[in-house]
């Protein structure tokens, strides 16, 4: 079971009452697989984190695993073991900017 925590805004639009959402995945655990699966589950998450045609990461949303930001990291990459067994939560983290 894949663990993943999401920002308040995103948890309100999709209505996700817990702080965490569990996934059972199959086949690798990447970035994409994750995405694709809590899009599938939360369809109006859809393009509020990837873009909808290239699926590419949103500006000011990352992605952080086991303390290291993995938003840089290719789609298909797979995701530490802490992640895989669900002892790590993957982390969809709204950035700040400001200034």
């Amino acid at each position: 079971m894949i663990r993943v925590t999401l920002p308040g805004h995103l948890r309100n639009l999709a209505k996700i009452t817990d702080s965490e959402v569990a996934l059972d995945l199959q086949g690798p655990v990447t970035q994409h697989a994750i995405l694709s699966a809590l899009e599938a589950r939360y369809p109006v998450l859809g393009g509020a984190i990837r873009d909808h045609g290239t699926l590419k990461r949103r500006p000011f949303i990352r992605y952080f695993a086991c303390g290291e930001d993995l938003s840089h990291d290719p789609a298909d990459a797979p995701l530490p073991d802490e992640i895989a067994s669900g002892k790590e939560p993957f982390m969809v983290i709204g950035a700040i900017a400001g200034g």
